[in-house]
């Protein structure tokens, strides 16, 4: 009996029980899906709009993040794998690649917009007049994305960490007081800059470059799709992830909208910077206030926030097109080498030399305007390539697999991707128009820049790679328990 019962109780023991589902809040979902999207980084170009910035972040809201939010949990509740895994069934394994691809590529164009906010709020610690500096931007642009480079080659996690508290830090305190600031500064008697009548919430037509700055909203939007992967851990998937999609889209218009158009009530359009345009609000602000002394504190707390949300997804698009890039080969043997980290140092590298490249933009364009408008408009059309074949193969999928399980169906799913599909069509098309505050520039030479850099880097380099490609690229893939990535053909793989 008792031998029995040891035994028993021993095959108990070693019997490891079954995981139990971990659920999540759509209230959760909601605020998780608000950090990774809203950022003040782009509140003053909309700010040059005065209130018409409301109307230039809704219309996107609802013609485009609402559709992208709902087709891609339907997507991400049937499907793992993202968007590679969501067009390769959808339609083919080679348009799944042009996805990823364009999913990673458009951080080419990211980051140096990133980082040139960066440089531009960091100029107002050491010297304004530097904001305006093209030479300056570019050389912090090199300076901090290759020790971004070096630190994720390290394998670093702790920056992760970072990236959370960049939220609270470097969106929501500063934002929250933008608002306040600027609510009491018209309080006071004080006018406001930018026209409040309630026929400013149309934006003046002077053709359609008047509504281009509307196209940097899609960028603005983008990442739903990541998001949508943690559907399946909703209690209540059909009800709870619509709630959660229209409570974070509350939350991300308002962390839009409030702060840009309180920096449209401080800083005159016409001397409004793209990418100092958060700084010189709180710059007036706070003169006017007379606590001068916060500038710098604001200041190193939004490049805080911007520096921990570029190092935690800089290794991030490149990891996941380095693990396709394997398992299926669609990567030459030198971009899929690891170092003794286990990190795609080689995809880094790359990435850093186009970046250093795109960089001198800044250093000579004379507008660090321009350049930043551009490199964004370059960013939106590589990154909406992904949403149209998303919205292909979502609706393939529903004819094709329509009993396929999924834990999540989006209502009217057609009509929803064919919005999302015309309205980023249009996007598209309209990237290509000059802005109206570009009007003295060269047609040619803009739509030269922004369709050289979207043909390139968007179309031609994974054109290229197909065209290239052999059969000795592909490599199995074995995973450790830490989640490093290892090619198991070749142990000499891993580089010292």
């Amino acid at each position: 009996m008792s031998v029995d019962t040891t035994g028993a109780s021993k095959s108990v023991r070693l019997r490891s029980p079954a995981p139990r589902q971990q659920y999540i809040t759509w209230i959760a979902l909601a605020m998780m899906t608000t950090s990774s999207v809203a950022s003040l980084r782009s509140a003053p170009s909309m700010a040059v709009y005065g209130l018409a910035c409301i109307f230039l972040y809704v219309v996107p809201a609802i013609v485009f993040l609402l559709p992208t939010s709902l087709v891609s949990a339907e997507l991400a509740s049937g499907w793992s794998g993202g968007v590679y895994r969501w067009v390769g069934e959808g339609i083919s394994d080679k348009a799944g690649f042009l996805a990823v691809w364009c999913q990673f590529a458009m951080t080419i164009f990211y980051y140096p917009t990133l980082l040139a906010y960066v440089a531009s709020t960091f100029a107002y610690v050491i010297n304004p007049a530097l904001a305006s500096n093209g030479l300056y931007t570019a050389i912090i642009i090199v300076t901090l994305f290759w020790t971004g480079v070096f630190v994720s080659s390290r394998g670093m996690k702790a920056v992760a960490g970072l990236s959370s508290a960049g939220l609270v830090l470097g969106t929501l305190i500063p934002g929250a007081l933008l608002i306040v600031m600027g609510i009491v500064f018209l309080g006071q008697g004080n006018p406001s800059a930018a026209p409040m009548e309630l026929s400013a919430l149309l934006p003046a037509w002077t053709g359609i470059a008047s509504l281009v700055l509307i196209v940097n909203n899609f960028l603005s939007y983008s990442g739903m799709e990541m998001n949508a992967v943690h559907v399946s851990s909703l209690r209540k998937p059909a009800s709870e992830f619509p709630r959660a999609m229209f409570v974070a889209m509350g939350l991300v218009l308002a962390i839009f909208i409030l702060p840009a158009i309180a920096i449209s009530w401080v800083v005159p359009a016409e001397k409004l910077s793209l990418t100092a345009g958060v700084m010189q609000a709180f710059d007036s602000f706070f003169a006017y206030f007379g606590f001068g002394w916060a500038t710098p504190i604001l200041a190193l707390m939004l490049i805080a926030a911007s520096l921990g949300g570029m190092l935690t997804w800089l290794a991030g698009p490149s990891k996941g097109l380095l693990m396709i890039g394997r398992q299926d080969g669609f990567l030459p043997p030198i971009l899929q080498r690891l170092n003794k980290h286990g990190i795609q140092r080689n995809i880094l590298v790359a990435q850093g030399a186009v970046t250093t490249v795109i960089a001198l933009l800044y250093a000579f364009i004379p507008e660090v305007s321009s350049a930043y408008w551009i490199l964004s408009v370059i960013t939106t059309q590589v990154y909406l390539v992904v949403y149209v074949l998303m919205f292909v193969a979502a609706m393939r999928l529903r004819r094709t697999k329509p009993d396929h399980p999924r834990g999540y169906r989006a209502p009217a799913l057609f009509v929803l991707c064919w919005v999302g599909l015309v309205a980023s069509v249009a996007a598209f098309l309209i990237g290509f128009v000059p802005p109206s505050q570009f009007g003295g520039g060269s047609v040619f030479v803009y739509v030269l820049i922004v369709g050289g850099g979207f043909g390139i880097v968007g179309l031609g380099v994974p054109l290229l790679i197909l065209a290239l490609r052999k059969p000795s690229w592909k490599q199995d893939l074995a995973v450790d328990p830490q989640g490093v990535v290892a090619g198991t053909q070749n142990p000499t793989n891993a580089e010292e």
